[in-house]
């Protein structure tokens, strides 16, 4: 269907990193694009290709690099590289998992942030952090199993805070609200047990 139809455009504020090369966008150098082929939102480079799309009446659009081969059809001949842990699709765990949504997130002494967090089915023990729903990066992973989960907000905390603690490394998270919370809360005691929990999602 790639160029016969109009593609779904992600919203820019849905991407916090190009959906190709994955490099972060900032402000000055690195505007966001649309592939328009895919609906993608990509980096001036990844979208640097032209294609001629059906559903624009042939005419010449910007398309990102993996339409551009796929629509003149040539295909990439070099390897597709394994994909490292991180790699995986927020979209992609987000439509399959046990639990996701927004929590505020900090760690150490750093500045609370909002972080788009899941939880995937295949992987039901492992906590996964974007920056927004659709990166095609995680920023971080957090194996949950022999997690100490700590519920009880102290006084500098977020009201519906929570932390997960092992030896040294303290997490922090809180929900927008208790219930939010206490739907995490279900997931991560059974996770913190190697125990897979039931998906929570509506």
């Amino acid at each position: 269907e790639l160029g016969k139809r109009a593609p779904r455009w992600i919203r820019d504020n849905e991407v916090t990193m190009c959906m190709k090369c994955k490099e972060p966008f900032n402000a000055l150098t690195r505007r966001r694009h649309h592939c328009r082929a895919c609906g993608h939102v990509v980096c001036w480079k990844c979208s640097d290709y032209k294609a001629h799309l059906e559903y624009d009446g042939n005419k010449l659009n910007k398309v990102c690099k993996d339409c551009y081969h796929v629509i003149i059809g040539c295909t990439d001949s070099e390897e597709k590289k394994r994909k490292g842990i991180l790699e995986i699709e927020s979209a992609e765990v987000s439509g399959n998992s046990v639990i996701c949504s927004f929590l505020q997130y900090t760690e150490k002494s750093k500045p609370w942030q909002k972080a788009w967090c899941v939880i995937p089915k295949q992987e039901a023990l492992v906590l996964y952090m974007y920056g927004a729903p659709q990166d095609v990066k995680a920023l971080a992973t957090i194996p949950l199993l022999g997690y100490t989960v700590d519920d009880t907000p102290k006084s500098a905390d977020l009201p519906h805070s929570f932390k997960l603690t092992q030896s040294k490394s303290v997490h922090s998270f809180a929900a927008d609200n208790e219930e939010l919370k206490q739907k995490w809360l279900k997931v991560i005691h059974l996770a913190v047990k190697g125990e897979t929990p039931e998906c929570q999602n509506e």
